[in-house]
């Protein structure tokens, strides 16, 4: 019987995550869809055109980020082409756009979940946004300066807006949320056992040169490594449990956010901005380049602030005191 302990200490913790995650994403996902009926994103959107054009963008994207900004991927995608016509668009728009959706969409959710693992919302979000517009900068002048992916685009698929029934929406979130949870408990389990036959450690030695890079170690590398392919959502919420029970750091916890805030969920949301025509290189390969380096220039910074500083601007959770490792 007590060999099941573990076991159902683990199942019961990851239900508590998930109801905490629910009380984020099922209100705050309400309220979006609710604010973009009324028609209140647009309204804000023309703010959001200086930095299109200053990307080498159409200002009328600036609403297309903007509600991926506060409803995520899916809030801007189906946009994209009603704004501007695939005609006027090349490879390297679509791909710039593409990059700084990747980098800062569902803002709301993703970083509400991010703050309940200890690190301040606003310094979150600011790192988010701030990098995704250096990032599309860069990749702007650079594409700009040489030519590369001047092409017209040519997307393998065009998606269509399509407002849907109350009644459809709520039913496709409560869809959305018990696969949430179905998917939170398989890799609460599935960490366990890869961490007993060994796999685990097999699978973070490949990984951990490009972690180590960015500053991460130990445990908050087998956590950001879940965030990096299924997603902050995961990522995140078994970060919020490791947190609190004191396994990671809060420097190490701090920086297996930001390093998530710039790439995760690497798969999934590749290939939907590839299918719309977005390069490769700019969208996974430069992007994750860009996030080893950003995390790891930030975590130098993080390592010179004094406890007092670190505790007070950039991590609320005072209870989750440093370990030794931190120290070192």
């Amino acid at each position: 019987m007590s060999a099941f302990t573990p076991f159902m200490q683990k199942t019961r913790d990851t239900f508590a995550i998930y109801w905490m995650l629910a009380r984020i994403i099922f209100p705050i996902t309400v309220m979006t869809e609710l604010l973009s009926r009324m028609g209140i994103i647009e309204l804000l959107a023309p703010a959001f055109a200086p930095v299109m054009s200053m990307i080498g963008l159409p200002p009328e994207l600036g609403l297309a980020w903007l509600s991926g900004l506060l409803v995520g991927i899916w809030g801007a995608i189906p946009l994209v082409f009603v704004l501007v016509p695939v005609a006027d668009l090349s490879v390297a728009d679509v791909t710039i756009f593409s990059a700084l959706l990747l980098f800062a969409h569902g803002l709301p959710i993703e970083q509400k979940i991010i703050q309940k693992a200890g690190p301040q919302m606003w310094l979150t979000v600011l790192l988010r946004a701030g990098g995704g517009v250096l990032y599309a900068l860069m990749l702007h002048h650079l594409l700009a300066a040489t030519g590369w992916l001047a092409a017209p685009v040519d997307p393998t698929w065009i998606p269509t807006g399509e407002t849907l029934s109350w009644s459809a929406f709520f039913l496709q979130l409560l869809e959305l949320m018990g696969w949430m949870l179905v998917i939170l408990l398989g890799l609460s389990w599935a960490l366990d056992l890869l961490k007993v036959t060994g796999i685990l450690k097999l699978m973070m030695t490949a990984l951990a040169p490009v972690l180590r890079l960015a500053g991460i170690r130990g445990e908050a590398g087998h956590l950001t490594a879940v965030g990096l392919f299924l997603g902050i959502s995961y990522g995140g919420g078994l970060l919020i449990r490791e947190a609190r029970s004191g396994a990671v750091s809060p420097r190490q916890v701090f920086l297996s956010c930001v390093f998530m805030g710039f790439a995760h969920s690497i798969i999934e949301d590749t290939l939907i901005v590839m299918a719309i025509g977005a390069d490769i290189s700019g969208v996974l390969f430069g992007r994750l380049v860009f996030a080893v380096v950003a995390t790891g220039v930030i975590a130098i910074v993080i390592r010179s602030m004094a406890d007092d500083t670190f505790f007070r601007w950039a991590f609320w959770a005072l209870e989750t005191k440093p370990t030794q490792a931190e120290q070192k």
